[in-house]
């Protein structure tokens, strides 16, 4: 047996602000979109995100996730200088003893989304 991907599917009630915030705030482009399923798929490097108005058969009252997305990626202190003034941030850049640099904002739903960069041994900033 092989898994060959994981795609995170994000349930939303506000499909259009949850593109744009993807699209706009975040360099992710929208591949495919279905407004009468309430549906779409993103796309960014190597990372796939699905977006979908949740249906009947879901109770959903609001997005409620137990923990969050952690996306490892290049100079992330670039990143945190795009996204710091243009999201909620949850906690800003540090670098952490386990030896990433990195820092949280919340989407527009409130899914709270890390990013991360393994820093050389005895490297802050």
């Amino acid at each position: 047996m092989k898994i060959k991907k994981l795609t995170p599917m994000l349930w939303t009630e506000q499909l259009q602000e949850t593109i744009d915030f993807y699209t706009q705030t975040l360099p992710f482009i929208c591949r495919d979109r279905n407004d009468e399923w309430g549906w779409a798929a993103l796309h960014l490097c190597e990372v796939d995100i699905m977006l979908a108005k949740p249906n009947a058969q879901i109770p959903f009252d609001k997005p409620v996730f137990t923990g969050s997305f952690y996306f490892e990626v290049e100079n992330v202190a670039e990143w945190w200088a795009q996204l710091k003034d243009q999201a909620q941030v949850c906690y800003p850049i540090e670098t952490f003893d386990w030896g990433m640099r990195e820092f949280a904002i919340f989407d527009n739903n409130g899914y709270i989304l890390q990013f991360g960069e393994e820093v050389a041994e005895g490297q802050t900033h």
